[in-house]
């Protein structure tokens, strides 16, 4: 066999192994795409109209705007471990004294600094 040949021979294997490659892929996407129809229909039904939740007679429930404090750590004379507080270590709340939302003071920006001109 000479060169040209053996180059002819090369190249037609690749080709013959890409279009081995891309006869592989379509059939993994098809297959992909037949399990996920096969599972689609296994799920349930999309709810129907009457199915829908409603809102209740009252009309839309409203968010409450609140202050809440946090309720005082039981004092002791060695340090408490998280099992041992109230509400297994989660920070419990009550409701705040204060019922307006707190404000910053007038001509401060509340954020660091005076806001007022400088200096």
């Amino acid at each position: 066999m000479n060169s040209a040949s053996m180059d002819i021979a090369a190249s037609s294997a690749a080709a013959m192994g890409l279009t081995a490659a891309g006869v592989v892929l379509v059939l993994v996407l098809l297959g992909a795409f037949w399990m996920g129809a096969r599972i689609r229909r296994r799920e349930p039904a999309p709810p129907r109209p009457e199915e829908q939740p409603r809102t209740p007679d009252g009309g839309p429930v409203r968010e409450v705007l609140e202050n809440r404090e946090p309720d005082e750590i039981p004092r002791g004379d060695r340090r408490l471990t998280p099992h041992e507080l109230p509400n297994l270590g989660n920070s419990p709340t009550r409701t705040g004294s204060q019922k307006g939302r707190r404000r910053w003071r007038e001509g401060n920006s509340g954020s660091f600094g005076s806001g007022g001109p400088g200096g």
